[in-house]
């Protein structure tokens, strides 16, 4: 089905680009044709209409197979609209009648360039905005060849006066004034002869002055201009706006794509990968007399959760305990908290400017939140008599606290190869400190589950060591 104008709104022409098939966006660069010559047609409507004003500065022997041409043009670039629409299953065909349409369009736009009266700004949008909007609709190697072919027939043509070739133009040069060293050597008769040679052409009245010479020149002058900027800006405002909603568009797609590069697609929270760069990046913001402390949890016996209760259920139970963790409380996680999935059923909260103690009592209310808070295993809570009857989980979790203060993380810092004034941390060191939070998570896990251990305390009983760090 052939495109239309009423299609070219916002999420239609982005739905165009993205998901139409190859003919039907050859169908709209077509369209787009169709309208660009249309602008040229009604032009050479107006001069026609108003051909006893400005048949002074237009060639009207001329302007009529120009009209012609370009109607022919635009006839049958309005029945490629429909033909190569229809060209689903034959690659072959649709990619010939893609390089038909590309050449026509290329020789057309070139001719229409020399013929109208050289303008950088009618051939600077029509080479550029043209190729831009063509890549996005019609196989790129076609647009670029032809670009590159219309940059070059554009140059031929402009270069052939130089050698005493003359291009049909429709601008209609005027006389309009001699240089003063003509002038004062010219006799009183030869200065007549000029002016009645300008008014024999120019004049019905034969009645001549400079003044209205003069006014001709302006005129003309402002003619051309006017019809120059007619034929370029609505070219080149459409092409802004394509690509102002492309633009859109991309900004939209790139924001999706970090957000489902960043967070978990299950528990929404941060992803492992993201929560680690945020990690890191809290780190090297450290500053004396703070300290920096890390939760890692694990979900107890989630393994039987699976095997009795299905996948669903342990979906669901990862879901419901990820809202725990993430839900705004006072005492339980600041406004700097970072909390990520880290692993299947283990989650890591990161918590910057946190002494131990307070990372302790915080992993404590976390345990008894998630301890205390049954899952249910249905969301339609209207299907059951009461809510007492409805299949609940008790889950816990083990918990493992790590804290460094500034000065330890001082002795892991390193200096640039590249910049020997700049210090930063090396990449693995939030893996090196997750680890010895996972030795106290696995203490915990030793003691019965569902409790909270500090890798710190163990640290210092010598129940845990540290493996050494290599930098």
């Amino acid at each position: 089905m052939p495109v239309s104008i009423d299609q070219l709104g916002y999420k239609k022409l982005t739905q165009i680009i993205f998901e139409w098939q190859a003919a039907d966006r050859a169908s709209l660069f077509a369209l787009f044709i169709v309208i660009e010559v249309a602008l040229h047609w009604l032009w050479c409507l107006f001069v026609w209409f108003k051909r006893d004003t400005y048949g002074l500065y237009v060639n009207m022997d001329l302007l009529y197979p120009v009209w012609i041409w370009t109607t022919v043009i635009g006839l049958f670039s309005y029945w490629i609209v429909g033909h190569v629409a229809r060209i689903k299953t034959s690659d072959q065909r649709l990619h010939l009648w893609q390089i038909i349409l590309v050449t026509i369009y290329t020789v057309y736009i070139a001719i229409a360039i020399v013929i109208m009266g050289y303008s950088s700004l009618l051939a600077g949008v029509s080479l550029v905005g043209g190729a831009m909007l063509g890549m996005m609709l019609i196989e790129q190697r076609y647009i670029w060849r032809a670009f590159l072919a219309q940059t070059f027939l554009i140059l031929f043509a402009v270069s052939l006066p130089y050698f005493g070739i003359a291009l049909p133009n429709l601008s209609q040069l005027v006389v309009t004034s001699l240089p003063p060293e003509v002038y004062h050597q010219l006799t009183y008769n030869e200065v007549m002869t000029i002016e009645n040679a300008i008014a024999a052409s120019n004049f019905k009245n034969n009645d001549l002055r400079w003044d209205s010479v003069r006014e001709i020149q302006r005129s003309s002058a402002f003619f051309w201009r006017s019809t120059h900027m007619y034929l370029a800006l609505p070219k080149a405002i459409f092409i802004v706006a394509v690509f102002r909603v492309l633009l859109l568009v991309l900004y939209a797609s790139k924001d999706e794509s970090l957000k489902q590069a960043n967070q978990d697609d299950l528990t929404h929270l941060k992803s492992r990968r993201h929560g680690l760069e945020m990690m890191q990046q809290a780190l090297s913001k450290m500053s004396r007399g703070q300290s920096f402390s890390i939760i890692l949890l694990d979900l107890d016996n989630f393994k039987d959760i699976n095997d009795e209760q299905g996948h669903d259920a342990g979906d669901r139970v990862l879901q419901k305990v990820s809202a725990i963790l993430s839900k705004p409380k006072l005492d339980v996680a600041g406004k700097d908290a970072i909390v990520s999935r880290h692993g299947g059923e283990e989650f890591l909260v990161v918590l910057p400017n946190t002494a131990h103690n307070k990372a302790m009592s915080i992993a404590e209310q976390l345990r008894q939140d998630i301890a205390q808070h049954p899952i249910a295993l249905s969301d339609n809570l209207e299907a059951v008599e009461s809510v007492d009857t409805v299949e609940c989980l008790n889950v816990t979790a083990s918990f493992g606290v790590y804290s460094v203060d500034y000065e330890e993380l001082t002795a892991y810092k390193i200096t640039s190869v590249a910049h020997t004034d700049a210090v930063s941390l090396p990449n693995d060191i939030c893996q090196y400190f997750i680890s010895i939070a996972d030795k106290a998570l696995y203490k915990a896990k030793h003691l019965g589950r569902n409790q909270v251990v500090s890798a710190n305390e163990l640290l210092v009983q010598g129940a845990i060591t540290k493996k050494r760090y290599c930098k």
